[in-house]
C-alpha cells in the first residue's frame, strides 16, 4: 500500500507521526513544522484517512504492516514514532513487532487496552451529513451542529469535508471505519515487550490513561515515562507549546 505523507526537514533522526481516528495528516503541520527544524519528520495518512487509499479491510495488525512498508519504500532504517490514539496503537503493536525500527517511541493519551465505542455517535453523525444540501462548508457545519454541539470537535470532523465538482463529500472511508470501529477499540493484539524509551504524553482531563492503565504500560513498556498535561485528547491541538517541549526533550 502507498500511503500519504508529507515530509518536512531534511536532517537529523527520523521521526514519523500517525494520526488518530477520522484525523489526518494535515492536523500534524504546525508541529511536524517545527519538529523539522531538527529531525526529518514524516507525517502520515492511515489507511481509509486523508488522502491514502480507501481499502476494504482495517485493523492494528494491518496498520502495523503498513508502516513498516512505508519505513521500507522511503528507505528509513529506523525512526522515532509517535502516535496519537488510533495511532498510537497501531504504533504500539509496530513495536512488539518491529522493535529494531524503532528508536524512541511516544504514545499520545491512549493505552493498549480496549475502549468503549465512545466515537459510535460521531460516525453516526458523519453518516447523516445530506450532501445535496451543501453548497459549501458553513452548510455542512450547521447539519453537523444539530448533532454534534462542541465547536472544536466539530471543527475537526470538517477538516475531513472534501470538494468533489460541485458538491462535497467526506475523504475518509466512512462505511470501512465504521465496520471495522470494534477493531479499532479493540486493545492491540501483538504480545510482548517493548524496552526502548518510551514516552506516554496523557490528558489529565480525558483519563485514556488511568493508574491501572500505568500498571499495565510498564508490564509491557518497562522503559516507559508518564507526563500528564491539562488539555483534552487532542493535546498537540489544544496544548502545542507544552506538548512540543515535552516531546523535543525526549526525543534529543
Amino acid at each position: 500500500m502507498i500511503l500519504n505523507y508529507m515530509q518536512y526537514g531534511n536532517q537529523g533522526p527520523h521521526l514519523i507521526i500517525l494520526h488518530g481516528l477520522l484525523g489526518m495528516l494535515d492536523n500534524w503541520h504546525t508541529l511536524a513544522t517545527k519538529f523539522g527544524e531538527t529531525m526529518q519528520v514524516w507525517t502520515i495518512d492511515q489507511r481509509n484517512h486523508g488522502k491514502s487509499p480507501h481499502v476494504a479491510d482495517m485493523n492494528y495488525a494491518l496498520m502495523a504492516e503498513d508502516l513498516k512498508e512505508f519505513m521500507t519504500q522511503h528507505s528509513i532504517p529506523s525512526a522515532h514514532v509517535l502516535g496519537h490514539s488510533m495511532g498510537g496503537k497501531t504504533a504500539m503493536q509496530f513495536s512488539f513487532l518491529y522493535p529494531e525500527l524503532i528508536e524512541k517511541l511516544i504514545v499520545v493519551d491512549i493505552a493498549p487496552r480496549a475502549y468503549d465505542p465512545s466515537h459510535d455517535t460521531i460516525i453516526d453523525s458523519l453518516k447523516k451529513v445530506d450532501f445535496s444540501k451543501v453548497k459549501k462548508r458553513s452548510d455542512a457545519d450547521e447539519q453537523l451542529a444539530i448533532l454534534v454541539p462542541d465547536f472544536s470537535v466539530r471543527q475537526f470532523l470538517l477538516k475531513n469535508l472534501a470538494r468533489e465538482g460541485d458538491t462535497f463529500k467526506w475523504k475518509m472511508n466512512l462505511k470501512a471505519i465504521e465496520e471495522h470501529y470494534p477493531e479499532i477499540s479493540a486493545g492491540i493484539t501483538a504480545k510482548g515487550k517493548f524496552d526502548k524509551p518510551t514516552l506516554f504524553l496523557c490528558a489529565s482531563d480525558t483519563k485514556y490513561v488511568t493508574d491501572d492503565d500505568k500498571v499495565e504500560i510498564l508490564q509491557k513498556f518497562p522503559a516507559a515515562q508518564f507526563v500528564f498535561m491539562q488539555s483534552g485528547h487532542w493535546i498537540h491541538a489544544e496544548a502545542p507549546d507544552q506538548f512540543y517541549e515535552a516531546t523535543i526533550n525526549f526525543l534529543l
